[in-house]
């Protein structure tokens, strides 16, 4: 049996339609034939979807028993029975009820998938298992449902439901999506304009790269070599010399000319150990290029024009930006450039663009690596002059000027062998030498046409000749060597100083350091490996590249660093004269592993300086604050002990309330710092069990007057997943503070509404409000705000409720209430069971 097809329509956010999308997909095909079923669709009260679900035929949901609650999930066996060609799936993401078939929904569609049945369904971007850390940045919710993205991407299909934020906020307020009670909550939380910019931005780049991938899997299959321009995709040519910064600028202003333009920057690196570019030169590019939302790529090849191409059409680019080159116009006599044969190669569906900068013509300069040795093609036209010339020129002078002279003979031949040694260095030219001697020997030196020589003058100049000739090739090829040493040093030079900068200034991570070591020597990967003694495992301290080694011997270069750690490096054995760099990139490498480690451990000394200073702080409030009602206390009690004074019932009364209220005020503060103290030790264990709201909130305003708290917790909230006690101590303290600060009068609301996941609670007053900056640092502990006077409390109250929110999985901050005041914003997540019945969350929305 045929597996069935997938469609899905994506979403960036709850509300943009994607459900509605799904229904009218399945009016359409009914309307041509087609035998489509409701498997489970969720309209959550809104009226234009619930209208959608008519004349569609709907499979009996199954129902199930949990926790007292009858829940109601898609009944998989049902629909496998029934068979349709097409099921409409809603909310791929959800988690089903314990005791259902599978633990998630995507499961369910996996069965159909297999039975042949076709599939439709619906999921928000953020419910992606692999954007959950980035949808929690950008909304402060983490997404407990989640479907794995490799699902999504099998699907046969996926259509891109879009709405601007405006829109959405507009049907949001209309009540198009939630009920009127949770609009308001909803637009200044989740569906806030930045958060939901963010989201679309994030469907909109996923749904992009799944088309990238489309187009690579079917050009790859179809074995497609052509270049399709289906998007702007600019590769710039990096040399490692200043005019880097130019093209990469250029490639980003031609980018920006297209829609959905990317700029990749290359550069091709020879295989034969260091690069030929300055390390600090290719970095500031690297940073360039990521800053103008480009990315830098590392590729190693000796034929740099084919490389380069390679390159292009491998990630389908349709342009080519390089510098004009930096040859002065005597050296293109060794060849076109690397410009003018890319151009050439490049074919009719590839543009390249010659750029000119400030360094065009000006020459290259010493090369900074192995490069300033002669090349291979040098070397080929020093045998072929050293060789072959003589040859030549022996045809010449006896064939057009059989009359020159042996002196002449003999400078001509010593010409050949200079110009030999000028190009291909000492064999070459040695070659020369003795090819060259023999021939004026032979056809110059009488007799002629022997090896004899009769005049013993001749025999004189021939051996001067061999002995210039040598010399010559000699000092040519030293030059050569220095030349080489030199550029090498100075290569060494560069990295070495860039690298010691980077880690004095502690700009460089362990991962970066082995980045750069990979790149600079070409390797496949790189492993700084250590061990805690003569005899111990080997472990990774830190790695880059495939396939690192496990150990010293699995590695193709080894650097011992030390008696206790190795550097190891994959990829080729390298000469030993690049031992000495790598065995400072070795040496460096440890010192980042060391700063790291002094890192943390600075961090944790600085835990333990905030502790101490919590501890200072503490002794001060056991000095004042808690010595303040102890002093109140024995005051009443010492006058209601005096034998000198006689009470009336009312100063007596008046003395005992004093007694217990100091004694409250005591209880509190008290209470306030063992809190602290629990939190800053980490011995808060809360016992997380399913909550009532609304039994929770009313027992923590036991402490504040009755008359001064208005409550609005609607009994249609869901149970949350919480400590009930931990959850009753951080209200009473969030209340508490509100009531402290309220003007006289003016009541404190706490109201409660459910939003995604999770369930929010608002304390607003109407006291003078905390500027935006303060916000913050209300939290901390042992401060107080303002001009508040000592005595009145220690300033933990806020610190402790936060604690507290956090340790049972929740948060707590600060918004300004509108009109004057202060919100605090007490979210905590809902009860797993529950979630499913909560038609109204974000985390759950069909469309």
């Amino acid at each position: 049996m045929a597996r069935g097809k997938l469609r899905i329509y994506l979403g960036a956010a709850p509300g943009v339609g994607k459900t509605y999308a799904m229904l009218s997909e399945a009016h359409r095909r009914i309307e041509r034939g087609t035998d489509c079923v409701v498997a489970f669709v969720e309209h959550h009260h809104r009226p234009r979807t619930e209208v959608m679900l008519h004349g569609l035929e709907q499979v009996p949901r199954g129902q199930l028993e949990y926790r007292g609650a009858t829940f109601a999930e898609m009944d998989v066996d049902a629909v496998l029975r029934r068979a349709p060609a097409v099921a409409l799936v809603d909310e791929l993401a959800h988690t089903n009820i314990p005791g259902s078939r599978n633990a998630k929904r995507w499961q369910d569609v996996e069965e159909l998938l297999a039975a042949g049945i076709d599939v439709v369904s619906t999921v928000n971007i953020q419910h992606l298992e692999s954007l959950g850390d980035v949808v929690e940045s950008i909304t402060g919710v983490r997404q407990r449902e989640t479907v794995p993205d490799e699902v999504v991407r099998r699907a046969d299909q996926i259509e891109l439901v879009d709405m601007s934020p405006e829109a959405l906020r507009r049907r949001m307020a209309h009540g198009n999506i939630y009920q009127p009670d949770k609009v308001d909550a909803a637009l200044s939380n989740y569906f806030r304009p930045g958060n939901l910019t963010a989201l679309r931005e994030l469907a909109l780049l996923w749904v992009a790269d799944r088309v990238d991938e489309y187009l690579t899997a079917y050009r790859s299959e179809h074995r497609v070599s052509k270049i399709w321009g289906s998007r702007e995709r600019i590769v710039v040519g990096l040399t490692g010399g200043p005019e880097g910064r130019t093209l990469i600028r250029r490639a980003a202003r031609l980018a920006e000319k297209g829609a959905g333009g990317e700029v990749l920057a290359v550069y091709i690196a020879r295989s034969d150990g260091l690069t030929s570019a300055s390390p600090k030169e290719l970095a500031v590019q690297r940073t360039l290029v990521e800053d103008l939302g480009g990315t830098f790529h590392h590729v190693v090849g000796d034929d740099i024009p084919a490389a380069l191409l390679d390159f292009a059409r491998g990630v389908n680019a349709t342009q080519i930006v390089l510098g004009v080159s930096r040859r002065r116009s005597w050296q293109y006599v060794l060849g076109p450039g690397v410009g003018a044969t890319v151009a050439v190669e490049s074919g009719p569906d590839l543009d390249v663009h010659l750029i000119t900068h400030d360094e065009a013509g000006k020459g290259r300069g010493l090369p900074v690596a192995r490069g300033a040795r002669l090349g291979r093609s040098r070397v080929i036209w020093g045998w072929a002059v050293g060789v072959l010339g003589p040859a030549v020129l022996t045809w010449l002078l006896t064939s057009a000027l059989p009359d020159v002279g042996l002196a002449n003979d003999m400078l001509l031949f010593l010409t050949l062998t200079v110009a030999a040694a000028l190009l291909g260095g000492l064999f070459p030219a040695l070659a020369s030498a003795v090819v060259g001697s023999l021939l004026l020997n032979w056809y110059f030196t009488p007799p002629v046409h022997t090896l004899t020589i009769a005049d013993p003058k001749n025999i004189v100049a021939i051996a001067i000749f061999v002995g210039v000739a040598v010399s010559v090739a000699s000092v040519v090829d030293l030059a050569a060597r220095r030349t080489h040493q030199a550029a090498r040093l100075r290569a060494e030079s560069e990295i070495l100083s860039f690298l010691a900068g980077n880690v004095l200034r502690g700009e460089t991570t362990l991962e970066a350091l082995l980045e750069r070591v990979r790149e600079t020597f070409g390797m496949e990967s790189v492993a700084l490996l250590e061990r805690t003694g003569e005899t111990g495992p080997w472990t990774r301290a830190g790695s880059v590249g495939p396939q690192p080694a496990e150990v010293p011997e699995d590695a193709d270069v080894d650097v011992p660093v030390g008696d206790h750690m190795a550097l190891s490096l994959r990829g080729r054995v390298l000469p030993a004269a690049d031992r000495r760099v790598l065995a400072a990139f070795a040496a460096q490498a440890a010192v980042v592993l060391d700063r790291q480690r002094l890192q943390r451990e600075a961090d944790r000394a600085k835990e333990l300086a905030e502790g101490n200073r919590i501890r200072t702080a503490l002794l001060a409030a056991v000095s004042h604050d808690l010595r303040t009602p102890l002093a109140g206390i024995k005051a009443a009690v010492t006058s209601l002990r005096s034998d000198d004074v006689e009470w009336s019932e009312q100063d007596r009364a008046e003395l005992l309330q004093s007694i217990e209220e100091g004694a409250d005020r005591l209880d509190h503060l008290v209470g306030n710092l063992l809190d602290m103290s629990r939190l800053q030790t980490g011995t808060v264990t809360p016992i997380i069990r399913e909550s009532d709201l609304d039994e929770v909130v009313p027992m923590a305003l036991g402490g504040v007057p009755e008359d001064s708290v208005d409550l609005d917790i609607p009994e249609t909230l869901p149970m949350v997943w919480v400590d009930g006690g931990l959850l009753e101590r951080a209200v009473a303290n969030v209340v508490e503070n509100a009531v402290k600060y309220s003007p006289p009068g003016e009541r404190v609301l706490v109201s409660a509404s459910a939003l995604a996941d999770r369930v929010e609670l608002r304390v607003v007053d109407r006291g003078p409000g905390v500027p935006d900056e303060a916000k913050n640092r209300i939290f901390e502990p042992f401060q107080r705000y303002g001009d508040s006077p000592r005595g009145v409390g220690v300033g933990l109250g806020l610190a402790v409720a936060r604690g507290f929110a956090e340790a049972i999985g929740g948060t707590l901050h600060a918004e300004d209430t509108p009109g004057g005041g202060l919100t605090m914003v007490l979210a905590v997540p809902t009860a797993p069971a529950r979630r499913p019945e909560q038609p109204d969350l974000p985390a759950t929305a069909a469309h």
